[in-house]
């Protein structure tokens, strides 16, 4: 018996293609549409934020871009207040004068500090036409002034309180007044772009620090508050406006250098919603004992 061989025919034929439902094409095409539209919207809301200025402490830009509680303390009203009292005040690291400059009655001699120089010409043109002096420092020990100069010495978020140096220039019952950054602020979006961080990162401005700093210079702690606030940012332009603003919250910070962690980031807002972190404040008023 022999076997009959069969010629070979080729591959077999590809079946047909079956047809792609409308509904399916339409979802496909919207999809395409919508990434690119995303995209494009991701592009034009990063460079309108690379634009804007961020000299100064001005933060309208943010207006109907991102939101921010306020402390129940209300420190610009209330360091109004004490301004109102005092005969020569000191506003540490001013920024560009924005909230010395909202003061309605000035003392009759009031001075700023301020290191950053686009800063420092900002508030000159502020505050000189309140009468106020802007001096240049580097935000360092020592302070460029003489002992006992001040009543009043104030300072809204501050790098850093070199408390020996205040306690130098307040006069015997002057008053240091300030509200400062707490511990962990908005690390949720910090850690968005670093990871983790570490817990002596975390708790690095911990208001207990900051009353053992001034109890240390000799200075009486009259009143210590803390509050956490919700931060909302609802667009990434505000993400990027407010990373180049406050330099030290994702250091070195550039688009390029975190470009994809923005495109996620900005992909997850307009999926999701707002990006919502909270920030954390604290207000600590200190007094100078009188001599005995």
């Amino acid at each position: 018996m022999s076997m009959r061989e069969t010629p070979s025919a080729g591959p077999a034929p590809a079946p047909a293609p079956r047809p792609v439902p409308r509904s399916v094409r339409d979802s496909d095409r919207a999809s395409r549409t919508g990434s690119a539209a995303s995209e494009a919207r991701f592009d034009a809301l990063v460079a309108e934020a690379e634009a804007v200025s961020v000299d100064g402490w001005d933060f309208s830009w943010f207006e109907g871009r991102a939101t921010e509680q306020r402390p129940s303390w209300g420190y610009a009203r209330a360091m109004a207040d004490r301004m109102a009292r005092a005969e020569a005040a000191l506003d540490i690291q001013t920024g560009g004068g924005e909230v010395l400059a909202s003061v309605p009655v000035l003392p009759p001699l009031t001075v700023a500090t301020e290191s950053w120089p686009p800063n420092v010409a900002r508030a000159t043109t502020l505050l000189h036409p309140r009468g106020a002096v802007v001096v240049a420092d580097a935000d360092e020990p020592p302070l460029p002034f003489g002992d006992e100069a001040f009543d009043l010495v104030v300072s809204r978020h501050p790098v850093t309180t070199w408390w020996e140096e205040i306690a130098r220039v307040l006069r015997p019952g002057g008053t240091y007044f300030s509200q400062q950054v707490g511990p962990a602020s908005v690390f949720e979006l910090v850690e968005y772009f670093l990871g983790p961080q570490p817990a002596g990162t975390r708790t690095a401005r911990d208001p207990q620090r900051a009353r053992a700093g001034a109890e240390a210079a000799g200075l009486d702690v009259v009143d210590l508050r803390e509050e956490r606030l919700r931060v909302e940012f609802l667009d990434i332009g505000a993400v990027v406006h407010f990373l180049r603003k406050v330099i030290w919250m994702v250091p070195g910070f550039t688009v390029d250098a975190y470009l994809p962690r923005l495109r996620s980031l900005h992909r997850r807002i307009e999926a999701e919603g707002p990006f919502v972190a909270h920030s954390t404040r604290f207000l600590i008023e200190a007094r100078m004992p009188h001599r005995t």
